[in-house]
């Protein structure tokens, strides 16, 4: 059985609490819930994982890749925009991995339109709201 891995960032945590106007009112929980649902349709294994660490981000890309992972869905949440160390995790890991975003980072600040960790993806998927995880994980499920 294919696995997969879904990770969430700095601040994710907190989904359905801050800033609902842009990210609405479904939790970090609802969205898991979500995805394992549609992992058993696609007859995949998903493993959910949240961190506010980046070192704690970079040492799960490395437990599944050690652990032959196929597929990786990752909102990287701030450290979108500042981290070469994550970037570098998921370039080195050979995972497939689906960069997503909940809003669309290029219609937001300056400082959000650009990330360093997009160039080390597969693809990546903006502003398509808690679509976007489902979309990454159709993706996967099927390459």
């Amino acid at each position: 059985m294919k696995r997969i891995g879904l990770l969430n960032g700095p601040n994710l945590d907190r989904l359905g609490k801050r800033e609902t106007e842009v990210y609405g009112t479904t939790t970090l929980e609802e969205i898991n819930g979500k995805v394992l649902d549609r992992a058993k349709a696609y007859k995949v294994e998903v493993e959910a994982f949240q961190s506010n660490h980046e070192g704690e981000l970079i040492d799960k890309i490395a437990s599944w890749t050690d652990a032959s992972y196929v597929g990786l869905i990752i909102n990287p949440g701030g450290f979108t925009h500042t981290s070469v160390a994550l970037r570098d995790a998921i370039a080195g890991s050979n995972i497939s991995t689906i960069e997503v975003h909940i809003s669309n980072i290029h219609q937001r600040e300056d400082f959000r339109q650009k990330s360093v960790t997009a160039g080390a993806c597969t693809g990546s998927i903006a502003g398509l709201g808690f679509q976007g995880y489902s979309l990454a994980l159709r993706f996967l499920a099927g390459s």
